[in-house]
């Protein structure tokens, strides 16, 4: 009888600790690679990473496109790291300007809500002049699905009428602090 209260006592812990206390977890960005294929398009004036203290680190980028878009091609992958970057989870490849129109993508609703706030993406095409993200960041609670810890690389490839115009890498980890 004792033991069974002591099992009783020890999941009644548990359950009030999961029940009470968010899961924390930490995401936080360690570099950003953009390039431009070709220049005649687009233009790449800023694209780094801030610290704004020792937790949290944010992407500023800002592009100019010399010549209106109407059809964007993005080929999106995430890797993890694991003796190198491997293919991870996610690989997909979305016409923009559709999903603009109407998002038909899963994993594309859930990334794009993860940054819309901080982009002015937010007309259909065609795209012309600055394409701008201001301080974006990502918040662990505000994840649509929940990460494992490790270190990973978004992959963004974007094509605009059958010429290679960008390639972004997004490096960043996920800490989980228990």
């Amino acid at each position: 009888m004792h033991n069974y209260h002591s099992i009783l006592i020890v999941l009644l812990v548990c359950l009030i600790s999961i029940l009470c206390f968010n899961e924390a977890a930490e995401i936080k960005f360690t570099n950003v690679i953009c390039t431009s294929h070709d220049e005649s398009w687009l233009v790449i004036n800023t694209c780094r990473l801030r610290a704004l203290n020792r937790n949290r680190t944010i992407l500023n980028a800002n592009a100019t496109l010399l010549k209106p878009i109407n059809e964007i091609i993005v080929d999106l992958q995430i890797f993890q790291k694991a003796n190198g970057y491997k293919p991870w989870l996610f690989k997909f490849t979305l016409d923009f300007c559709r999903f603009l129109r109407k998002a038909y993508n899963p994993v594309a609703i859930m990334l794009f809500k993860l940054g819309k706030e901080f982009t002015n993406f937010n007309h259909s095409c065609p795209y012309k002049d600055e394409l701008i993200i201001d301080g974006l960041y990502l918040l662990y609670e505000k994840m649509p699905i929940p990460w494992p810890a490790g270190e990973f690389l978004i992959q963004i490839k974007g094509t605009a009428h059958k010429k290679k115009l960008v390639l972004a890498k997004l490096y960043f980890y996920v800490i989980e602090d228990f």
